[in-house]
């Protein structure tokens, strides 16, 4: 089985990321169950606006897509700003919406039989909107989202320290990380072997 953590933080490589240090609990969960992970961090990446898979020369995103359908397992991993996702994780959400009309060989939608989760960080409140939005976006794509396959963390209403200077409410969201992931595994799983049939 194979994950893919698809990280839309405002920031380029190297520099260090609150979410990705949270979803990397997440990831380890996974993969102490024997599911094979990979991360993507869109901001280290060239891909254009649009709502289709592939835009042509100097376009990223194709290869990300090809991640996506190799994936039984998709976690998004986003900040928070302005108590909304990053405009990356809106730039992801966009691209994906081709995925509404791709199917498998069989005529399955591309999505179906995979499984979405979320994990979110941010200074001040509206980690349930994030979720929310995302959560959303992806079921209408065809992805199955399991009971609690969410976690986030923040430090409270105003500015503050992030996640990665404070360890204020890191046991809660860590706990939550690895409930998400034995819940996508295990919903992921009993997919594999009852999967949703094609339509009609």
């Amino acid at each position: 089985m194979k994950a893919l953590f698809v990280s839309c933080t405002l920031k380029k490589s190297p520099e260090r990321s609150n979410t990705e240090t949270l979803g990397a609990v997440a990831a380890g969960a996974l993969t102490e169950r024997g599911v094979d992970v990979s991360h993507v961090r869109l901001a280290d990446l060239d891909v254009p606006p649009g709502v289709v898979t592939d835009l042509g020369p100097g376009d990223d995103w194709p290869r990300v897509h090809e991640q996506l359908v190799e994936s039984e397992i998709l976690v998004v991993l986003t900040p928070t700003w302005l108590g909304r996702p990053s405009s990356i994780a809106q730039r992801m959400l966009e691209r994906m919406d081709a995925m509404m009309t791709e199917t498998a060989d069989d005529g399955t939608p591309v999505a179906y039989n995979r499984v979405a989760g979320v994990v979110v960080t941010g200074n001040e409140d509206g980690a349930h909107h994030v979720i929310s939005e995302v959560s959303g976006a992806l079921n209408d794509l065809g992805y199955t989202l399991p009971g609690q396959a969410w976690t986030y963390w923040n430090q409270g209403p105003g500015p503050g320290k992030d996640y990665v200077s404070t360890g204020h409410g890191h046991e809660w969201s860590q706990n939550t990380a690895r409930l998400m992931a034995h819940n996508l595994f295990s919903v992921a799983s009993a997919l594999a072997v009852r999967p949703v049939p094609p339509p009609g």
